[in-house]
């Protein structure tokens, strides 16, 4: 019988509620530091913690009726189309000229590391390994992986914040999204190509199937987000160098 500890479900709500919480924070933040206007900045802070926190709240429903579990005669992949389209969403969301304004400020690559400290839940992973109810192909690559990705979290912000660590964070982003696709697909692989026990089944449950559903695509996003922003920032640097040089 799947029955997780209370721990484990405080543990992985914290992630999963407390990732999107700290984005809407640092949204704000980027949304002041951009002048768009303090009304405006609430405005866009609570639309985002408002969808973010209702799609948290329908997965869960989602997954507590047994919608994300794959069976035998069942054609359509709802745990897939439900990650794939948050991520899609998320992403579509930050072209909106307002969104996009806000997180072409500066400071912005530094505000969104700080949300990824909170993968350290990422321990939650173990936990469920320890109790039988994962494999430790998947758990020791998802669990350990987002334990790093957390702990360096702050260091990379606080680097970036200082004006340095530029090729830092963007081997932080890079390894950041690698860990989450190479979970993704080991969890995806050992439930649907590879019988083995336990399975990942869990992941397709309460609470474990918070994590990939919202907290996996709004980390991707973040990733995408700041090496995109991490990039162009570098592009006038290289265009003063190139000019240095020719001038020379």
């Amino acid at each position: 019988m799947y029955d997780l500890p209370t721990y484990v479900w405080a543990l992985v709500l914290a992630g999963a509620i407390g990732i999107p919480a700290a984005t809407c924070a640092m949204l704000y933040r980027s949304a002041i530091a951009a002048r768009v206007g303090r009304r405006a900045a609430t405005a866009v802070t609570t639309t985002t913690a408002a969808v973010l926190g209702g799609w948290l709240v329908v997965s869960g429903l989602l997954a507590r009726a047994g919608v994300y579990r794959q069976g035998p005669g069942e054609e359509v992949p709802w745990f897939l189309v439900a990650v794939a389209g948050t991520l899609i969403a998320l992403l579509l969301a930050t072209l909106i000229p307002l969104i996009s304004r806000i997180l072409a400020d500066p400071g912005t690559p530094a505000r969104l590391a700080l949300p990824h400290s909170l993968r350290v839940v990422g321990a939650s992973f173990l936990i469920v390994m320890a109790l039988g109810h994962l494999p430790a192909p998947f758990a020791m690559s998802a669990g350990l992986g987002d334990i790093a990705i957390g702990v360096a979290a702050p260091f990379v912000a606080l680097q970036l914040a200082r004006g340095t660590g530029r090729a830092g964070a963007v081997l932080f982003n890079v390894l950041g999204m690698l860990d989450l696709l190479v979970a993704g697909t080991l969890g995806f692989l050992l439930f649907q190509l590879v019988e083995i026990t336990p399975s990942t089944a869990p992941l397709f449950l309460l609470p474990l199937a918070l994590i990939p559903t919202v907290a996996v695509p709004l980390a991707l996003t973040l990733h995408i987000v700041s090496l995109g922003r991490l990039r162009t920032a570098t592009k006038p640097e290289e265009d003063r160098a190139g000019h240095l040089q020719a001038d020379s």
